[in-house]
């Protein structure tokens, strides 16, 4: 694939490069979606962490920064849904990336006001449902992936060919991508593009605490664990919260015990307000390659620059 190369990623989003940013809560703000759009790929604004005023300020302050297509990461499980969704509608964004939640519900209003949906999901079984439900293309996030995670804990070396033999739609795959070598391995198994997380939140741009980009770079192999998983299971850098949770868990803990330790703001405190011990750090397992934090637009010319390398060199 050369620079402007259309497939039917860059087509649908009319991008340059194959490669979204993740929706990321705390991380992802309008300075990142922008840098990132501004680069040639997909930006994504984590609707995930923000009232209803706040997302609408996110959107404005994109459309200043950049000229060319970004989104929305919406999770359906926020309790003030329905205000998202109109904001949204009523600021004409073209892309909406939907997770933990039932396609259905909203892909066929979004796509009635003319904005391009996908789904992300953890298994083909979900990806038929976001196909059935009219969605665009979908995400199949591996359990390698920062974040919310699919009880499935299937891999993404596992998850994406099954997911590209399920769904006749365009996937993108995620989880554990931060590197070109790594883009590379999920376009052989079937994916047409990949969405990037960890590695942009180790970004200038990101708008997480400064301290927890610091601790992602400072992570090793191991150091992230798939936890809470009687509530919603997320992946999580092992701090003084996780070892609670984790003892707790061992002790047989009931949802209701896990839920009032989690209580409200946990991961706000963690990554935005920079509470590395307390707080809840989502992470992906890929922190454990990342050793630098560097402006955004970097990181997508890295990442196509190492694609297109690898490329080459297997086609030798």
């Amino acid at each position: 694939m050369k620079k402007g190369t259309i497939n039917r990623i860059t087509e649908l989003f009319h991008i340059t490069y194959p490669i979204i940013q993740a929706g990321m809560v705390w991380t992802s703000g309008w300075r990142l979606a922008s840098a990132v759009s501004n680069a040639g790929a997909l930006g994504l604004i984590g609707a995930g962490s923000m009232y209803p005023d706040v997302l609408q300020d996110h959107i404005r302050k994109c459309k200043a920064a950049t000229s060319h297509p970004f989104g929305v990461n919406l999770p359906l499980l926020y309790p003030d849904l329905e205000a998202h969704i109109g904001i949204i509608l009523e600021e004409k964004v073209p892309v909406v990336f939907t997770s933990a939640g039932n396609p259905k519900t909203w892909t066929g209003i979004l796509k009635e006001a003319g904005i391009t949906v996908i789904h992300v999901v953890s298994s083909s079984k979900f990806a038929l449902k976001a196909q059935d439900a009219g969605c665009d293309a979908v995400v199949a996030e591996g359990f390698e992936a920062g974040g919310h995670n699919g009880r499935e804990e299937t891999t993404s070396m596992v998850l994406i060919p099954l997911v590209t033999e399920a769904v006749h739609i365009p996937v993108i795959a995620a989880g554990g991508i931060a590197t070109g070598k790594q883009m590379l391995a999920a376009f052989a198994l079937g994916a047409e593009g990949v969405q990037v997380g960890s590695r942009f939140a180790a970004t200038e741009e990101a708008s997480c605490h400064p301290d927890f980009k610091k601790r992602i770079i400072a992570s090793q192999e191991g150091d992230t664990e798939l936890s809470l998983k009687q509530l919603t299971p997320v992946r999580l850098l092992k701090n003084n919260f996780y070892h609670q949770v984790r003892a707790m868990e061992l002790e047989g803990a009931a949802p209701a015990a896990l839920r009032e330790l989690l209580g409200r703001g946990r991961a706000k405190k963690g990554m935005f307000e920079g509470d590395l011990e307390n707080g809840e750090l989502e992470i992906g397992q890929v922190a454990a390659s990342i050793g630098s934090i560097q402006p955004a637009a970097e990181i997508v010319t890295e990442l196509w620059t190492s694609f297109k390398t690898g490329l080459a060199r297997l086609n030798e």
